[in-house]
């Protein structure tokens, strides 16, 4: 099944969800590894089984085996990181900042594809993940990297859509 036939399957109450899902679908703006890895990553990061089905249908023949490997590596290792991250940020005891995290993250240093898209792919997780510390060290790493607003905020819309999607979804099944 395609995402456009799982999202097509959302009740008229999320019309606009399935709307922009079509949206997201034809989008011109990001290439296809952009695209289609944000898409994968975001299924992943919404750990909802039914909808990482129908993305992983969705890409497949349009992502590289490294790129969708990296996508799924990026969701992986976000939901370790944004937990990790948003307590040391959240407790008020501010001594965590400070502590070393002692957890494997080697993906992000060699993701297998260009860092720019593996750091876009987990901005996109971490904003689903409401975690602020990776939110804003992604976004650094992107700015270094050249990558403009418009395509940041592209990717947080992908993974918007991707939330929605999976929550209305899990919701009603």
């Amino acid at each position: 099944m395609s995402l456009k036939e799982f999202s097509g399957a959302l009740p008229d109450f999320a019309k606009d969800i399935r709307l922009n899902v079509s949206s997201l679908l034809n989008e011109q703006a990001l290439p296809d590894q952009r695209k289609y890895g944000l898409l994968l990553t975001c299924a992943h990061g919404s750990a909802y089984k039914p909808l990482v089905d129908a993305v992983e249908a969705e890409c497949s023949g349009k992502l590289s085996a490294e790129a969708a490997t990296a996508a799924r590596a990026a969701a992986a290792v976000m939901a370790m990181n944004n937990v990790y991250y948003r307590f040391t940020h959240l407790a008020g005891n501010k001594e965590y900042l400070n502590m070393p995290a002692k957890l494997r993250m080697n993906v992000i240093g060699a993701p297998g594809i260009d860092k720019a898209d593996f750091e876009l792919f987990c901005l996109a997780v971490s904003a689903m993940n409401g975690c602020g510390m990776c939110i804003d060290s992604h976004e650094q790493v992107l700015k270094k990297a050249g990558v403009n607003a418009e395509t940041i905020q592209h990717a947080v819309r992908y993974a918007s859509v991707m939330k929605a999607v999976a929550s209305v979804h899990a919701a009603l099944n």
